[in-house]
């Protein structure tokens, strides 16, 4: 049954989208779910969190500066969202491709509230879009999220350890902190927006069988052949 607080389209094309936390694998799979689909002909689009060319540089000149309150930072989220959502995901859900997005709308929900503010205000800012046909939740543990970003690069990045909120002085610690409380998040946004769990400490391989598993239940693949 549709969610009346937010818009229902009737396109020919599919909305999959990926959450978790950082270092859960999630980027990773869409990526390997992306590719699966191409090697099929299929059409397909992949979206990322934050990548607006309209209000990109506007966001790291906030972050460089940490000039940032959670307020702005919410709405400079919907701003990207909301511009990306117009000039790419709508047009591209018309023709009918499947379009995948590294993270979508439960990324603000889950980190805007995370940061201080309130539940409802967050999700009315993004009352404009439609939910996911499918929404993969990638669940991992904190420790093996971790040390897959550990792996990755030599040092944690400021804001996804929520140093901003002055947790801890310890960025690892703080990282555990704001981590914690952003899966608290995800797993309530679970059952409520019927995600997909995907349990993330698993190999890579036996994850994207089982993605690929959800989606070709799922979706008509057949009818996005380009």
């Amino acid at each position: 049954m549709p969610d009346p607080r937010f818009a229902k389209f009737d396109y020919p094309g599919r909305l999959i989208a990926v959450e978790g936390i950082d270092g859960s694998g999630k980027s990773t799979q869409l990526r390997l779910l992306k590719r699966w689909l191409e090697q099929q002909r299929l059409k397909v689009y992949l979206s990322e969190w934050n990548s607006s060319e309209l209000v990109k540089s506007a966001t790291r000149r906030g972050k460089h500066t940490n000039l940032l309150t959670p307020t702005t930072f919410s709405l400079i989220h919907a701003t990207d969202f909301a511009d990306r959502y117009d000039r790419h995901l709508v047009p591209l859900l018309r023709a009918g491709y499947l379009v995948l997005c590294d993270r979508y709308i439960f990324t603000a929900f889950a980190r805007d509230v995370v940061r201080g503010c309130p539940p409802e205000w967050v999700r009315s800012i993004y009352s404009f879009a439609t939910l996911p046909d499918l929404t993969f939740f990638f669940r991992t543990n904190l420790e093996v999220s971790l040390q897959r970003i550990r792996d990755s690069r030599r040092e944690l990045k400021y804001f996804e350890a929520g140093m901003d909120l002055k947790l801890s002085s310890d960025i690892e610690e703080s990282y555990r902190i704001f981590q914690s409380r952003l899966l608290e998040q995800y797993l309530a946004m679970s059952g409520e927006f019927g995600f997909h769990e995907i349990d993330a400490n698993r190999s890579i391989e036996v994850q994207q069988h089982e993605v690929r598993r959800i989606v070709a239940a799922h979706i008509p693949l057949e009818n996005y052949v380009a």
